[in-house]
């Protein structure tokens, strides 16, 4: 071995310890804020809401640790209040909730990190056996304030602590799965994955990774002059995922890879284009996408169940598992298609999206500019 080869071994070896070791702080910084406020919530909460304070408490401690403590950044009087929610939310994860250490902070926090982490971790949370242990404290408080403050249901917070965690999302893109509803989403898309894909945990691993309506939203076509949205070409909803692929991925989930558009398939002498064409990690498969700018056919079915034969007889690798389609429609009768699509052999799912044109006005404020939109719609896709 090279002296070179030895050099760039050791370098890698040491660049993985450091980032190993610069993750495993950042993670114990994390779980010690959470761990903190969550104290300073319980304190705040004992004494605010039993009358041990006087109105406007708050306002006052935020001010004068400001003061004490110049520079001091995340103890405005709003966010002491949103620990004191953090408290009063998760309050089944104190195992001293019916202690009144009132008078001393430090021995409140110093019960949390011992005694209540501990519980956590070994999950004995009470009536919470889901509860997404590590995930809790992989999470920043901001991604648990928006958690906690949009959402009451258990085990949809579990999920989105799971989600934060897993996808290492940003506090915009949490946000956006929550107004997307992606917890009622999951799982839930009209498919055959059960009598089709051969093993049961691979099946699952499919209708859990697919949902059953997306929000496509940096496709705006309300502003396209286009004068009958009816006629809506499948090729200006392709163009717009194509030059936003990287939002459009973020929209589907974890572990897929573009391909390309217009996936050329060619058989027998017959010539075939797939509209997108991704590979999921996860699944270890191809994956078909068909766009659809109307209501949901059976005829769709028969094209796909076409293009999954060709792909899985001469493009899959032999570790590949069989490859999977999808197809976007702007509707379908639910009901219907399932089905309909029991009776077809290749795994396939049929999914509905929204464009801008479909969303509230608040979503709307979130777009790209029409004017930057426009110019990559009319541009041509590369080859």
């Amino acid at each position: 071995m090279s002296e070179i080869q030895n050099y760039d071994d050791a370098v890698k070896i040491i660049k993985t310890a450091i980032l190993q070791s610069q993750y495993e702080a950042a993670r114990s910084v994390n779980e010690k804020q959470l761990m903190l406020y969550y104290g300073i919530g319980k304190y705040i909460s004992l004494n605010s809401r039993h009358g041990f304070w006087g109105k406007g408490a708050i306002d006052a401690i935020s001010e004068r640790l400001n003061k004490e403590l110049p520079g001091l950044r995340g103890f405005s009087a709003r966010n002491i209040r949103y620990m004191r929610m953090f408290y009063e939310e998760w309050r089944e994860l104190d195992s001293t909730a019916e202690t009144r250490d009132s008078d001393n902070l430090a021995l409140i926090t110093a019960k949390f990190t011992t005694d209540n982490k501990s519980i956590i971790l070994h999950s004995q949370v009470p009536n919470s056996e889901d509860f997404p242990v590590r995930d809790f404290f992989d999470i920043g408080f901001t991604h648990h304030r928006i958690i906690f403050e949009k959402i009451k249901n258990k085990k949809e917070r579990f999920y989105y602590i799971h989600f934060c965690a897993e996808q290492k999302c940003t506090v915009e893109f949490l946000r956006k799965c929550i107004e997307r509803n992606d917890y009622h989403h999951q799982g839930s898309l009209p498919n055959n994955f059960m009598q089709a894909l051969s093993s049961s945990d691979h099946a699952l691993r499919a209708i859990s990774t697919f949902k059953d309506e997306y929000l496509l939203d940096f496709i705006n076509v309300e502003e396209l002059n286009i004068r009958d949205k009816q006629d809506i070409d499948e090729r200006v909803v392709e163009n717009a995922i194509v030059h936003n692929v990287k939002n459009f991925i973020m929209t589907f989930g974890k572990g897929f890879s573009f391909i390309r558009n217009q996936y050329h398939l060619t058989a027998f002498d017959e010539d075939q284009y797939i509209d997108l064409l991704f590979f999921n990690r996860e699944l270890n498969c191809l994956v078909a996408v068909e766009l659809k700018t109307g209501k949901f056919k059976p005829a769709y079915l028969g094209q796909m169940q076409g293009y999954l034969s060709i792909l899985d007889g001469f493009e899959k690798k032999p570790h590949e598992n069989p490859s999977i389609g999808i197809i976007l429609c702007k509707d379908m009768n639910k009901s219907f298609v399932d089905y309909v699509i029991r009776d077809f052999t290749k795994p396939m799912g049929v999914a509905t999206y929204k464009t801008s044109k479909d969303m509230s006005e608040e979503l709307k404020r979130a777009l790209p500019d029409i004017e930057d939109l426009k110019r990559l719609l009319d541009s041509e896709p590369e080859a």
